[in-house]
């Protein structure tokens, strides 16, 4: 059994990774002082755009889906793991992708494309999906937990409701990406542009500090070292 289902760890995992706890503003700034193209700001005076705000968002999903990817195997071949690493991922989808990055785009892009007459039925399926996304969070979070996971029709459930959004949100952001995201810049002027930049990004701060992306790309790497896959080379394949 993995080490972490002792007490002492098991505290010790949780207070390390809670969901935007425990790391200070100044411990942030510091790394992003050491290395300022690390998170992707070069200087305090660049702006990020809305698109490669919006896009680096799906990064931080991307992870979490990996996560998941690797907690449902587990979950199928009897593998341990703690179960703390997948309530916690459940709480980055459903803080910083749920109610944070898809309320961006319900309240900022979709009514453009939706008033402009443009790539409706796109939308019409990202908004059924978004919701479709929070039905399965639900669930997910519900059955993330050490009793349900030894309950074998609970595992099963869990297991078809992680893949069934994995498999939902891979062709979800990547449509976005290729073609949500490109088409709004034509939507915009320059100016409205940059101005939606900086809504989202005080969005951000003042839901998740002035260091919210940085603190949840943060927290995500604890979560992917927690059960192995935090090493990039892990997942280059031999030949």
């Amino acid at each position: 059994m993995n080490n972490l289902n002792q007490p002492n760890n098991r505290r010790k995992f949780i207070k390390e990774t809670g969901i935007l706890v425990g790391f200070t503003a100044l411990g942030s700034k510091a790394l992003a002082a050491h290395n300022p193209s690390l998170f992707g700001r070069q200087s305090e005076d660049e702006k990020v755009s809305p698109s490669e705000d919006l896009m680096r968002e799906h990064g931080v999903l991307k992870r979490v889906l990996l996560i998941y990817d690797e907690i449902a195997d587990r979950l199928k071949n009897g593998k341990d793991f703690p179960p703390e690493t997948l309530s916690r991922s459940a709480d980055i989808i459903r803080n910083f992708i749920e109610d944070y990055h898809e309320k961006l785009e319900e309240n900022y892009l979709f009514p453009r494309f939706e008033k402009a007459g443009k790539l409706v039925e796109l939308v019409r399926v990202l908004r059924v999906q978004h919701e479709r996304g929070r039905v399965l969070t639900d669930l997910i979070k519900r059955s993330a937990n050490s009793k349900d996971i030894k309950d074998r029709a609970k595992r099963q459930g869990l297991i078809r409701d992680i893949n069934r959004f994995i498999r939902m949100y891979n062709p979800h952001e990547a449509r976005e990406d290729t073609v949500l995201f490109p088409a709004f810049r034509t939507l915009v002027s320059s100016n409205e542009y940059d101005s939606l930049g900086e809504e989202f990004e005080d969005e951000e701060h003042k839901l998740f500090g002035e260091d919210g992306f940085e603190k949840m790309v943060e927290t995500v790497a604890m979560l992917e070292k927690s059960i192995g896959i935090y090493d990039l080379d892990k997942f280059t394949p031999k030949i």
